[in-house]
C-alpha cells in the first residue's frame, strides 16, 4: 500500500473512532434518529475531507484531538449533504457507498431529520472547548464552516445544480456551481488546520489556493466516473448525471478535454504548496490521487 493510502486509511479509522464517540446510541425515544445519523456518518467512505483536516493540522502542530474533532464535524456535514442529496425530492438515489441510502434503509422523514441532526451536531462539536480552548478559534471555525455549507456554499451550489437540469450553463457557470457545491467544503477542510494552528495569513492563502484547484479537479474526476466508472466499485449508480441532464464540464467539453483539465488543476494545486516543503507531501500526492481514482 502506498504511503498516501496508508495515511488515508489511518486517518479514516481515527475519524470513525471519533464519530463513534460523538454520535452515541441513546436508549430513549430518539434512538431511531441516532441510528440513522450513525448509519449516514459511519458508512463506508474515503473520508477525504477529514483527511485534509488532519493532514493540514499537522503542518501547524495542532493537537490530535482538536484535529480529529474538526475532521469528524466536517464528515458530519458531508454526510448530511449526501443524505439530503439522495432524497426523492433531490437526486432520488437508492444506493450510496455500496448500501441503501438513508431514506431507503429507514424512511424519508427520518432521513431528513438525520441530516438535520448531523448538521447541527457538527456545529455543536466545533463550539465545544474540547475542540479548542480559545473561543475565538472556535468562532472562526464555526463561521468558516457555515460559509462553506450554507446558501453561499454547498446549499447554494445544490440549488444551482437542480436549476441547471432545465437550462444550459457555460463553462464559467459550471465552474461556479462546482466551487459552491463541492469546492467550498473541501476549502474549509484544507484551511481548518491553519485556523486551529493560528497560522499566518500567507499560509492560509496558500492552502485556500490549493483547495480551489483540488476541489475543481475532484469534481471533474467525479463527473468522469459517473460516465465511465463501475457502479460496483463506486457503490452508487453510474450515468445518473447524464441521464438527468446535469450541468458538468465533462458534458460540455467532452471526457478527454475534461480529464486533461483535471490533471492541469492537480498540477496547479501542488504548486501552491511550495512554501511547506516536504511536510506537505501527502497533500501533493492527494492532488494526483483525486484525478486518477476509480471510486
Amino acid at each position: 500500500m502506498s504511503p498516501l493510502k496508508t495515511a488515508m486509511a489511518e486517518a479514516a479509522a481515527a475519524v470513525d473512532g471519533m464519530l463513534d464517540r460523538l454520535l452515541p446510541r441513546p436508549a430513549d425515544a430518539e434512538s431511531r434518529l441516532a441510528e440513522a445519523m450513525r448509519y449516514a456518518a459511519l458508512g463506508p467512505g474515503k473520508r477525504l475531507r477529514p483527511f485534509l483536516v488532519i493532514t493540514g493540522s499537522r503542518l501547524f502542530n495542532v493537537a490530535t484531538t482538536s484535529a480529529l474533532r474538526v475532521a469528524a464535524a466536517v464528515e458530519m456535514v458531508h454526510a448530511y449533504s449526501l443524505v439530503h442529496d439522495d432524497l426523492p425530492a433531490m437526486d432520488d438515489d437508492e444506493m450510496r457507498r455500496g448500501r441503501p441510502t438513508v431514506h431507503v434503509a429507514f424512511d424519508e422523514a427520518t432521513a431528513i431529520l438525520a441530516g438535520d441532526g448531523l448538521l447541527t451536531r457538527a456545529f455543536e462539536v466545533l463550539a465545544d472547548p474540547l475542540t479548542h480552548s480559545n473561543p475565538a478559534v472556535c468562532c472562526q471555525l464555526i463561521a468558516a464552516l457555515a460559509d462553506a455549507a450554507g446558501a453561499r456554499g454547498m446549499v447554494g451550489g445544490q440549488m444551482i445544480d437542480l436549476m441547471a437540469e432545465h437550462q444550459r450553463l457555460d463553462q464559467a457557470e459550471i465552474t461556479r456551481l462546482q466551487m459552491l457545491k463541492t469546492g467550498k467544503l473541501i476549502g474549509f477542510s484544507c484551511e481548518a488546520g491553519a485556523i486551529l494552528g493560528r497560522a499566518p495569513a500567507q499560509q492560509r492563502f496558500a492552502l485556500q489556493a490549493y483547495a480551489h484547484d483540488l476541489g475543481l479537479a475532484f469534481q471533474i474526476a467525479d463527473d468522469l466516473l459517473d460516465i465511465a466508472g463501475d457502479a460496483g466499485e463506486m457503490g452508487k449508480a453510474a450515468s445518473k448525471d447524464a441521464a438527468a441532464g446535469k450541468a458538468t464540464l465533462v458534458a460540455l467539453i467532452g471526457p478527454e478535454r475534461a480529464r486533461a483539465h483535471a490533471r492541469l488543476l492537480a498540477r496547479q494545486a501542488v504548486q501552491h504548496l511550495d512554501s511547506f516543503d516536504e511536510k506537505a507531501d501527502l497533500l501533493r500526492h492527494l492532488a494526483r490521487f483525486v484525478v486518477e481514482r476509480r471510486t
